[in-house]
């Protein structure tokens, strides 16, 4: 069979490394941020480690449960993000909760400064993942969810949640009949 050239796939060269199709490997997710605060805007922001950080977010190690972004000297600082030790790492492993350098664009950073000053604004660390070999964080700029606020929101997803399992039931039996 006919195959051709242009749809065949490369053999060698430089056209024969991992494929820079954006895809995310995600390390540690932030769920509790997305019930305590209503996510006003996010960006995605890189991160600057150190080598046994790296090694030991390969290994899916992370937590950004108590993390908090701030923005100190024109710089956004991840703060509270807790990265565990490298097992195998030596004498020059790092901290664990040691505070990180967010990469931002200036217009982005002056942004989330003038909105976290607003009263009841912050800004909170949603994901840690992998895209295209680099470490990256996802932040948002959010805004603190009163208790009523909150059971809202379990209210709704457990309206949804029944009324699939409605749809559901009912599709299941007009396929039986």
């Amino acid at each position: 069979m006919y195959v051709p050239k242009e749809s065949q796939p490369k053999q060698g060269g430089a056209g024969s490394g991992k494929p820079k199709d954006g895809k995310r490997k995600i390390v540690a997710q932030n769920k509790k941020a997305r019930h305590d605060y209503a996510i006003i805007d996010t960006y995605e922001a890189g991160l600057v480690l150190t080598g046994t950080e790296v090694k030991s977010l390969r290994q899916g190690r992370a937590s950004l449960t108590d993390g908090f972004v701030q923005i100190d000297g024109g710089e956004a600082w991840l703060h509270n993000a807790h990265i565990p030790e490298y097992t195998q790492g030596s004498w020059t492993n790092h901290s664990a909760r040691r505070k990180r350098k967010l990469l931002l664009h200036r217009e982005e950073i002056d942004k989330l400064s003038s909105k976290s000053e607003e009263t009841g604004h912050t800004i909170v660390p949603l994901v840690l993942y992998f895209k295209d070999g680099r470490a990256k964080a996802e932040i948002a700029l959010a805004r603190g969810k009163k208790e009523y606020d909150k059971r809202q929101t379990l209210r709704e997803k457990q309206d949804r949640r029944e009324s699939d399992r409605a749809i559901a039931a009912a599709k299941r039996k007009q396929r039986g009949q």
